[in-house]
């Protein structure tokens, strides 16, 4: 019993709901940024360098006979990755900045002084002092 205890004290915490959210938007942008690369950036890059498709690049290991596929290293693949991970990266980095100046803008402002009742009182007194 004190295991489920525990894990719906930790599910209760907000970081750990945050940091759920954050994957799953996270997963779909991924997702959103992979089709950007693959269906709008490469086509028209590789039309530039002569119709070329970056995802069907590869080095062919052993060719493929019979019922046995051939070996491949796909790095077509791999340079739209990393095309997909820049962009990805780009992104977050220009979210974080924007956090980050939001932040500094909120520490910038000063904060308004605290009144506690020793001031006031003791601004009653001088105005009770001016009056007199």
């Amino acid at each position: 019993m004190k295991i489920i205890d525990e894990f719906k004290s930790f599910i209760k915490r907000g970081n750990v709901i945050d940091l759920a959210v954050g994957i799953i938007i996270g997963a779909a942008f991924g997702k959103i940024v992979s089709s950007f690369v693959n269906d709008v950036m490469m086509p028209p890059i590789g039309l530039l360098l002569g119709g070329l498709d970056f995802s069907e690049f590869a080095l062919v290991l052993r060719e493929a006979s019979g019922d046995i596929p051939a070996v491949t290293i796909k790095y077509g693949t791999f340079i739209n990755m990393v095309i997909d991970f820049l962009i990805v990266a780009f992104a977050v980095f220009m979210v974080v900045k924007v956090v980050n100046k939001l932040k500094r803008e909120e520490e910038a402002k000063p904060a308004p002084p605290k009144v506690t009742k020793e001031a006031e009182l003791l601004g009653e007194i001088r105005d009770i002092l001016k009056s007199k």
